[in-house]
This record gives C-alpha cells, structure tokens and sequence, in this order.
C-alpha cells in the first residue's frame, strides 16, 4: 500500500486493515494459522453462533475473520487505542453483529461497559504482553466471570520459557533475520506503520491521542505458557492446555 492509496479524505478503511494486517505478519508470518485454530477450537466447543468477547479487538482482525467464517456469530470488540479503534469502526460500520467498546483492562470496572453479562468465547491475540503478571492475573479473573459455563478463552501471544534460553536465543536471532530481509524488501514495521497513520488526515488525530495513551510502545510481561496454565486453573478454568504453537508464540485455551 502506498500513501495515495490511503491519505485520502474519506479513509479507505478496507485498505487500513490490509496494511495492519501485513505489518502484524512481518512479526508472525504464521497468523493466520493461529486465527484459523483458534476459530477451528470456537466452532468444536460452543458452535457456529457464539457470543464473543474480541479482547484488546485492534483493528477487529479476529471479529473480521469470526463473522466472515461464522456469519450468525456477534462480537463485543473492547480496546483502549483510538487510532485502531477508529479503523475498527470504520471497517464495521452498520454492520449489528458488532459492538464496539472503548475500555482500559486495567481498569478494574472495565466489564461495566460491555453491551452483555456473558460470553460463550473471549478471544484475544499477540495484546496481552502488553500487561504484567499481576494485573494480567486479575484480568484472568474479571474474564472467568465473563465467561458461561463451558465457555472458553483463548489467548494467543508471545509466551517465553524462560527455562531455555539457548534454544531461545536461536530462534530469536532466525526470526530477525527473517524480519530484516522482509524489511528490505519494502514490509512496513511498527514505527514505520504508525508514522504512516500520523500523516492521514482521518486518522492523525487518533493517533496523536493514542501517543499520548502508550507512547512508542507499551511493554509488560512475556510469561511462560505454563504461568499462565497455571494461573487460569487458579482463577476458575476447569481445563486449559496449548492447542497451537511455534517457536515463540502459543496459543492457549482455556474452558471454563
């Protein structure tokens, strides 16, 4: 995508999310792998009309491919960030299956805004990071009550083992190598990406607000799959066990 195909007065929302979406694959050439699991699992456990909570939505990349393979589905997409919010409600719009909320998970009363009491899937991808352990925990906890009886949550994020740091190490250094030679060949990354959003004239002032929100890029915790195994199992989840994974990212159900 170039400047001309989206610096236009009336954004080209569709052409947004294209470009949020090659810029997420730049970092996880397998995403849509793990979107096709994760809607693979939703589909086994609570069918092809689910209720469904998009955590930390983004653009809606979840909700965009949940309605397109599930069309009685609804969703409840809940960020903080202006700018992709604006391009979440841009894409949606007039479409009655979604709902869009915005809403600090770090806020403790955050669940107040949402349109439902209950969820039969919460589903959440590469957002969570962005949270440490403690608070993490205790969104764990805000979302088992969230969820019905035999509803699930799904995670897929960065989940490190700190218990193998060779092996580690090496996948680190073969996925930037892999990311640099994408580069080169004209891939937007993070940096780049939002520059290009700071210049559009729709979209300058959501991000200006969303600087001001995160600053460069947030950063939290990147715990084990295994922490947060344990700590689901420890905040109500009756099962919950990786169903995809690659060398740096897992993807976690958990049943309620």
């Amino acid at each position: 995508m170039t400047d001309a195909d989206i610096t236009t007065p009336a954004a080209d929302w569709q052409a947004w999310q294209r470009s949020w979406d090659r810029q997420q694959e730049w970092y996880m050439p397998d995403r849509e792998e793990r979107f096709a699991i994760m809607l693979d699992m939703v589909e086994a456990l609570v069918g092809t009309a689910p209720r469904v909570l998009d955590l930390a939505c983004g653009t809606g990349s979840i909700t965009a491919r949940l309605l397109d393979r599930f069309p009685d589905a609804t969703s409840t997409g809940v960020d903080l960030d202006p700018a992709l919010l604006a391009i979440a409600e841009g894409t949606f719009a007039g479409d009655g299956r979604v709902t869009l909320v915005t809403a600090d998970l770090k806020d403790p009363g955050w669940p107040a805004r949402l349109p439902h009491e209950a969820y039969d899937a919460v589903l959440t991808a590469t957002a969570l990071h962005w949270l440490h352990r403690e608070p993490l925990a205790d969104l764990y906890g805000q979302l088992a009550e969230l969820l019905r009886d035999g509803g699930v949550l799904m995670n897929a994020d960065h989940m490190i083992d700190e218990t193998t740091p060779r092996i580690n190490a090496a996948e680190r250094a073969r996925r930037h190598a892999r990311m640099d030679q994408a580069k080169r060949q004209g891939v937007l990354d993070w940096a780049q990406w939002w520059q290009l959003a700071a210049r559009d004239p729709v979209l300058a002032g959501p991000t200006a607000r969303r600087h001001e929100i995160y600053g460069e890029h947030a950063e939290g915790d990147a715990p084990s799959a295994q922490w947060h195994a344990r700590t689901l199992r420890e905040k109500g989840f009756a099962e919950v066990r990786p169903v995809w994974c690659s060398p740096s990212d897992t993807l976690l159900l958990a049943l309620k």
